[in-house]
């Protein structure tokens, strides 16, 4: 991997650190990780703070995926696109600047696949959109999102490289939700929109 392609990922993941969730938080006047199910991602801040904050969350963590993507995708191509929406995705979950506590990856990785795989992702975002709708969880259609994303990309004829990389997003979203999996199945996992302060 050349010096460029590093300082791409390098940059990507501190793009996924930005701590979106906490500034609009702190802009509406509560802390996301200290209320309602703790994460900060765009389903709990639409709990908490309502609609609008929810859309700038979402917004916000979908823009820092597009813009790692977009980064690599400018200075070496897709592949490095999907490495860069990965490193952002990784920053997300796992951010230096907050003890590597962070979300779920689901607008992030998101964002980098309207810019790697554009004609992928809207079908995904339909799946997502219709799942959330029909279950009232915006877990499930987070995964069927994760679960979905790989051979989507395959289906398009992209390089094995590149579904590889967008298998490792996926299950890292996957395992990413493992507890609301957990709450799915005990019929527990809070519903959109519902209070789960």
């Amino acid at each position: 991997m050349s010096v460029a392609a590093v300082a791409v990922v390098l940059v990507a993941y501190l793009l996924g650190t930005f701590p979106t969730a906490h500034l609009v938080g702190r802009r509406e006047g509560f802390d996301p990780t200290a209320s309602g199910s703790g994460n900060p991602g765009a389903s709990n801040v639409t709990r908490i703070g309502g609609r609008r904050a929810g859309v700038l969350v979402l917004l916000g963590d979908a823009g820092k995926g597009a813009l790692a993507a977009g980064l690599g995708l400018a200075v070496d191509g897709r592949l490095l696109a999907w490495v860069a929406g990965a490193a952002a995705v990784a920053g997300h979950l796992w951010p230096i600047t907050r003890r590597l506590r962070g979300g779920k990856g689901v607008a992030t990785a998101a964002g980098a696949t309207l810019v790697c795989a554009p004609l992928a992702f809207v079908p995904l975002a339909v799946v997502f959109a219709v799942l959330v709708k029909v279950t009232g969880h915006a877990a499930v259609g987070s995964i069927a999102l994760a679960v979905l994303l790989p051979p989507a990309v395959a289906a398009l004829g992209r390089p094995w490289e590149e579904v590889l990389v967008a298998a490792a997003i996926g299950l890292v979203v996957v395992v990413r939700h493992r507890e609301n999996i957990g709450r799915l199945r005990r019929g527990e996992e809070a519903s959109v929109g519902e209070d789960v302060g």
